[in-house]
């Protein structure tokens, strides 16, 4: 399903699921977008950029597409008879596939149409299965994992303020000053050739997942969410309007999108909540 609720459960694996997004208190046009299909344990988000409209086309075309050909791709038939390293290996090739494909889709789009030229976006595409997920991302939309009372986040940034981190030019915890914050040295659709990168990790009952876009993290520091989650993590979908709301409370100064992902033991629904 994309952008809309439902209820089932990964195979071989439970996972409970609640969507958040909303425009936040700046921005008229919400450039976000989410899609799922919790029976198959899919999740999706991206941030789109360029003018006009250009950006929530290309957010929306990068999760109906991905979502999509992973929904087609990734199934029980699929994974029949698979042990777990032939699971892994198949999910990162079903997400690069899918990633190759809807990047040069969206990159013809802005080809060819005036009014989507030079449009982009971020991508996080998640596959979770068994005891792990499998994680694709191009751009600053984060994955992160709340374990044992800690948040840890997950992805790398492919921003310019990631590579001043890394270099020792910034300090992590300045970065919210930086005038750079906004500025990605890699995007979905720009490239043709754009292959994202792709990684497995274990996962643990009780584990909860969330990616969201920097609408949340670039208004509430990491220690703010962490203590999110631990007090509501009983209840994701409170947990993600929560979230939300003191992103939109400390300004809202952009579209704001948050997924929460528990790995459950037994069978949860999904909560797919947009604005």
């Amino acid at each position: 399903m994309s952008n809309r609720g439902g209820e089932s459960v990964a195979p071989n694996q439970a996972v409970e699921i609640a969507c958040l997004s909303d425009p936040g208190q700046a921005r008229e046009h919400n450039e976000d977008s989410l899609a799922c299909v919790p029976e198959l344990g899919i999740v999706v988000l991206a941030d789109g950029m360029g003018g006009h409209n250009a950006g929530e086309v290309a957010s929306g075309m990068a999760t109906s597409l991905i979502s999509a050909g992973l929904a087609r791709g990734w199934t029980a038939q699929a994974l029949e008879g698979l042990d777990r390293d032939a699971a892994q290996a198949l999910s990162r090739a079903q997400l690069q596939q899918q990633l190759d494909a809807a990047n040069l889709a969206i990159y013809q789009k802005a080809e060819s149409e005036p009014d989507c030229e030079q449009m982009g976006s971020t991508v996080l595409a998640c596959l979770f299965h068994h005891d792990f997920v499998s994680v694709a991302h191009v751009g600053d939309s984060r994955l992160y994992r709340f374990r044992n009372e800690a948040l840890e986040q997950v992805t790398r940034d492919h921003s310019l303020l990631q590579e001043q981190i890394d270099a020792g030019l910034l300090r992590k915890e300045d970065a919210h000053l930086s005038a750079n914050k906004n500025l990605l040295t890699r995007a979905f659709g720009v490239d043709p050739d754009e292959p994202g990168e792709i990684h497995s990790h274990d996962t643990a009952p009780g584990d909860i997942y969330l990616l969201c876009s920097d609408g949340l993290y670039g208004m509430v520091g990491d220690a703010d969410i962490e203590m999110g989650i631990s007090i509501m993590r009983d209840n994701l979908g409170l947990a993600a309007r929560q979230l939300v709301q003191a992103a939109n409370d400390a300004g809202g100064h952009d579209n704001i999108s948050v997924v929460l992902v528990r790995i459950a033991g037994g069978q949860v629904s999904a909560q797919n909540e947009f604005f």
